[in-house]
C-alpha cells in the first residue's frame, strides 16, 4: 500500500495569515470509492492567489489547517475497494466539484450547482502535494498524448468552454473582457467553435498579448481608449453579437453590456467582490439579452467538449502557460500571479 507509514511534501495554509507553508503532512488514504493520485502538474488558480494572500473571501470560507489546489494531472498508483471508474496507471485530471448526487440540482442534470457542494483544494485537501485523494467519479481519464501541464489545465478550461458556448458563438463577433488564463483560452475556443472574430478588453499589456497569441482579432486596452467606442467602431454602430466577462471588474460588466447588440446574449463568469450597479433597462430588457450566469463546468458535458478540442489540436495551450516550478518555489510562483506578469504557473511536486 502507498499510503501505509508514508509521508509527502505539501503546499498548506497552516493559519489564519497570509502565505503558505511547505510541510509534511501523512499519504492520505483513499476510501472504498476514492483513489490516490501520484500528482505531476498542478496549476495555480485565482482562487489558490485568494487564499494565498489571505482575503476577506478566504477568511469566510478556508478552515486552516489544510492544503490547498484544485488543478492537476497525475497518475493513479491506489484505488478504493469499489473504485470501477479508474484503475491504476490511469492518467488523470479532476473535476473539482464533488456533488452529493441526490439534490434536486443533481438528480436533474446540474450537478455543477450541487446544493450540498465540496470543492477540491477549497472544503476539502487539495492537490499541492505530492499525493492527493479524490472520489473516483471526479476523476477525468486524460489521453496521455496529452503533456501534463496541459492536463492540469483542463479544469479551468472547461470554465472558458462552458462560457463560451452557453450561445450560439458560430459566425459571431465576441467581445471578451478579462484575458487572465481562462480569458485567453476562451478567445482560442470561441475561434476554433466557429466565431467570426474575438476582441479581447483588458487593462493589462502583458495579458493582452497572450490573447493576441491565442488569436484575438483585435485587443483593446481599457485604460488607454473607450472600450464601448472602440468595440461599436468596430461592429459598423450594431454592438457585438456576444460579451463574455471573465474579469468580475464592475467597469467591464457595464461597458461589456452597453457594447452588447440588441438581441445578443452575454456569458458572465467573472466574480465581483461586491454587489455592482447596472443599467438593466438599457442594457439587458430594451436589448432582448439573453443572460449565463456560469459556474463551473457542466458535468460532464464540458470535459468531454474541452478533451475534444485539445486531442483533435483545435486549442493549442501552449503559449497560456508561462512558467514552471518546483512545489518548493512557490512563493514565486504566487508572486508573479499577484503580478499579474503571466499566464499560467504551474507547480511540480
Amino acid at each position: 500500500m502507498i499510503t501505509t507509514g508514508k509521508s509527502m511534501r505539501a503546499l498548506a495554509k497552516t493559519a489564519a495569515r497570509t502565505g503558505a507553508e511547505l510541510i509534511q503532512a501523512p499519504v492520505p488514504v483513499p476510501g472504498p470509492r476514492d483513489a490516490l493520485v501520484k500528482v505531476q502538474a498542478a496549476s495555480i488558480c485565482g482562487t489558490d492567489l485568494h487564499i494565498y494572500e489571505w482575503n476577506e473571501w478566504a477568511q469566510g470560507r478556508i478552515k486552516p489547517p489544510m492544503i490547498f489546489g484544485h488543478e492537476m494531472a497525475g497518475a493513479v498508483v491506489e484505488v478504493g475497494a469499489g473504485v470501477t471508474q479508474v484503475k491504476v496507471g490511469d492518467f488523470v485530471s479532476a473535476e473539482t466539484h464533488v456533488v452529493c448526487d441526490k439534490c434536486y440540482l443533481c438528480r436533474t442534470g446540474n450537478a455543477h450547482i450541487c446544493q450540498n457542494l465540496a470543492i477540491l483544494g477549497v472544503d476539502i485537501d487539495g492537490v499541492f502535494a505530492e499525493y492527493v485523494s479524490v472520489p473516483a467519479a471526479n476523476l477525468w481519464p486524460t489521453d496521455t498524448s496529452i503533456p501534463a501541464d496541459w492536463a492540469s489545465l483542463q479544469e479551468p478550461m472547461g470554465n472558458a468552454v462552458h462560457t463560451t458556448l452557453a450561445g450560439d458563438i458560430v459566425g459571431k463577433t465576441v467581445a471578451l473582457f478579462g484575458c487572465g488564463p481562462i480569458g485567453v483560452i476562451a478567445v482560442a475556443v470561441a475561434l476554433s467553435c466557429g466565431a467570426e472574430r474575438v476582441l479581447a478588453v483588458d487593462i493589462n499589456p502583458y495579458r493582452l498579448d497572450l490573447a493576441r497569441k491565442m488569436g484575438a482579432t483585435m485587443t483593446i486596452n481599457a485604460m488607454e481608449q473607450d472600450p464601448v467606442a472602440a468595440l461599436r467602431d468596430a461592429t459598423g454602430g450594431d454592438g457585438v453579437d456576444v460579451f463574455l466577462e471573465f474579469s468580475g471588474a464592475p467597469s467591464a460588466l457595464r461597458q461589456g453590456f452597453a457594447a452588447l447588440r440588441f438581441g445578443g446574449w452575454a456569458g458572465l463568469l467573472g466574480l465581483p467582490a461586491k454587489p455592482v450597479e447596472l443599467d438593466v433597462t438599457n442594457g439587458i430588457v430594451f436589448k432582448g439579452a439573453t443572460v449565463y450566469g456560469i459556474a463551473g463546468r457542466r458535468m460532464y458535458d464540458t470535459w468531454y467538449k474541452a478533451t475534444a478540442l485539445l486531442r483533435g489540436g483545435r486549442v493549442d495551450l501552449a503559449p497560456v502557460i508561462t512558467h514552471r516550478f518546483p512545489l518548493e518555489e512557490f512563493a514565486k510562483g504566487f508572486e508573479l500571479m499577484h503580478s499579474g506578469q503571466c499566464g499560467k504557473v504551474i507547480l511540480v511536486p
